[in-house]
């Protein structure tokens, strides 16, 4: 049975996208739209792991997040940030409301998400995938 991911993020193109990768890297997923609903999905069903956005259209994710590490049901759920918000003071307030990796919405994005489930042993390398990370560094070794 593949890991579940609750992906929180209002825009539906954003989860979308989101949605697509994890499910190509074998992830069940599950998304809800606002951080209330979210708080609510987690805590109803606990995921293996929760990707959050900081711009919600209720609650900023940063409270979401304090929220859910309060929580008993699932305070031991891992949270990745993944936002616009890309200043060191944003990165560092989503860490301290218990954030396990806070990852900005660049072009390396994707990469760092997977990586970042992989270092959270939610992902696992399975044989015959391509690693992302270790192709990338090869590309640019080569060039």
């Amino acid at each position: 049975m593949p890991a579940e991911v609750l992906v929180i993020e209002d825009s539906p193109t954003q989860a979308l996208r989101i949605r697509l990768i994890l499910e190509q890297a074998g992830l069940a997923v599950t998304w809800a739209q606002t951080g209330q609903v979210g708080i609510e999905a987690a805590v109803n069903h606990p995921p293996s792991a929760i990707v959050l956005d900081v711009n919600l259209p209720d609650i900023d994710g940063f409270h979401v997040c304090r929220r859910l590490k309060e929580h008993p049901a699932t305070t031991a759920t891992p949270v990745v940030m993944l936002t616009i918000k890309e200043r060191a003071a944003d990165a560092l307030t989503g860490l301290e409301a218990g954030a396990d990796a806070y990852i900005p919405k660049d072009n390396y994005a994707e990469i760092n998400l997977m990586q970042a489930l992989r270092d959270l042993a939610i992902l696992r390398h399975r044989p015959g995938q391509p690693d992302e990370v270790r192709e990338r560094r090869h590309r640019w070794s080569a060039a």
